[in-house]
């Protein structure tokens, strides 16, 4: 699968967004998004393009794929799948979990016994700052697995392997830029556009701004 006909499957589920006002995870402002949470009810379309993921890293040797909770976790097991079907030994699919105070992910359930000594590849949905997928690699060297790659839906941010702890290989399927603003500065205010509250961290945005006038 190339990029265009991944991105058809994303136009064809509605996960592309434009012509709004939405707020990021990193609390810039932009006019567009893409909305993987649209793709996963449409498994038919999720498994296709978790095979094409899967087939980039086959012959990597992977044993275990994992992704951040929680949207991650659809995929890792998608992928998982498929590279079993390819290679044909058990590929295992598990994921991670953000710690209490949010500022890291741990691998647990007994999915760190799993991690020690394998090849493992970290999947992720969308980068935008990457933030998520440094943190699972960081955490799988930590349980002495043996990271090969990163591998994504999207990366929307133009991040690079340096900024996600230097995975050996680094795939998306599909890569977009879009526009992103601080607040300060974002354009769409003068335009008049509102604030998306249904994806993105608008709600949030919004709850927050609403406190901060009481």
């Amino acid at each position: 699968m190339n990029e265009k006909e991944a991105l058809e499957i994303f136009s064809k589920v509605n996960a592309i967004i434009t012509e709004n006002h939405i707020v990021y995870t990193s609390g810039k402002h932009g006019p567009a998004y893409i909305n993987k949470d649209a793709v996963y009810p449409h498994t038919k379309e999720t498994s296709k393009l978790c095979l094409s993921i899967a087939e980039h890293f086959f012959g990597y040797d992977v044993e275990v794929v994992i992704a951040p909770a929680i949207g991650g976790v659809i995929l890792s097991q998608w992928i998982a799948h498929h590279l079993s079907e390819m290679i044909g030994y058990e590929v295992l699919g598990v994921y991670a979990e953000k710690t209490e105070d949010g500022n890291a992910f741990i691998i647990k359930r007994g999915y760190d016994k799993l991690i020690a000594g394998k090849n493992v590849l970290v999947v992720e949905d969308v980068l935008t700052t990457g933030g998520s997928a440094k943190k699972v690699i960081e955490a799988v060297r930590a349980l002495k697995g043996n990271v090969i790659g990163l591998g994504v839906l999207c990366n929307r941010g133009g991040i690079k392997r340096e900024d996600v702890a230097n995975p050996p290989k680094l795939f998306a399927l599909v890569n977009v830029t879009f526009d992103a603003w601080d607040e300060a500065e974002c354009p769409l205010y003068d335009k008049n556009v509102p604030i998306n509250t249904d994806v993105g961290k608008g709600r949030e945005y919004l709850d927050r701004k609403e406190k901060d006038k009481q």
